[in-house]
């Protein structure tokens, strides 16, 4: 089995794909130690000490270095533990499924609720979100959720390797604000959340 890996915008996170699927619908986020207790392979990363983040995608993992770590020191260890992980065919997460794994659905995570009389704005946005933005932001190693729509202003948070990347407020203000006042015209403003 061979593992490559891509840079990412974010210097402190490397993109790692496996070759085959990682999570067969939706992103998983790690940001701690006891987040990464629901997955034994999100577990055995964090536990090199020097994991800050892991993000699970659909082929791939993105992996973030503490401070101070390199990655010409850390980058054979995690590809270790997921050769380990993947050879051994182990579970993604306690249980052998997600099943048992509770996720909150997007709806329950929103920062601001929208006015009911928005609907066709926000199912535009949420369709630009998945077939557009969604897809260029999983390349760079990340994912992007929707948290809200209110007066004109997007409410969005970055996951995985856009989460805490030095370009990500650009990646909001410039591209994907700039996509949707382009095809949702009520759009004003993108914020992170």
């Amino acid at each position: 089995m061979y593992i490559e890996t891509e840079t990412t915008p974010n210097p402190a996170t490397l993109k790692f794909l496996p070759q085959r699927q990682v999570m067969p619908q939706g992103t998983r986020d790690f940001a701690s130690p006891e987040d990464a207790e629901a997955s034994p392979l999100a577990q055995a990363l964090f536990d090199t000490g020097e994991v800050t983040g892991v993000f699970f995608g659909h082929d791939f993992i993105s992996v973030t270095k503490g401070e101070g770590a390199q990655w010409t020191d850390l980058k054979p260890q995690v590809v270790a533990v997921l050769l380990d992980h993947f050879v051994s065919e182990a579970p993604l997460f306690h249980g052998g499924s997600a099943a048992g794994i509770a996720v909150p659905p997007e709806e329950d995570t929103l920062v601001v609720e929208a006015d009911p009389a928005d609907e066709d704005i926000v199912d535009q946005i949420k369709e630009l979100l998945e077939t557009r933005i969604r897809p260029a932001v999983a390349g760079d190693g990340g994912d992007i959720a929707y948290r809200g729509y209110k007066e004109g202003i997007v409410y969005l948070a970055m996951q995985g390797a856009c989460d805490g990347c030095p370009s990500s407020t650009a990646t909001l203000k410039h591209g994907i604000e700039g996509l949707l006042k382009h095809y949702v015209p009520e759009v004003v403003e993108v914020r992170a959340s």
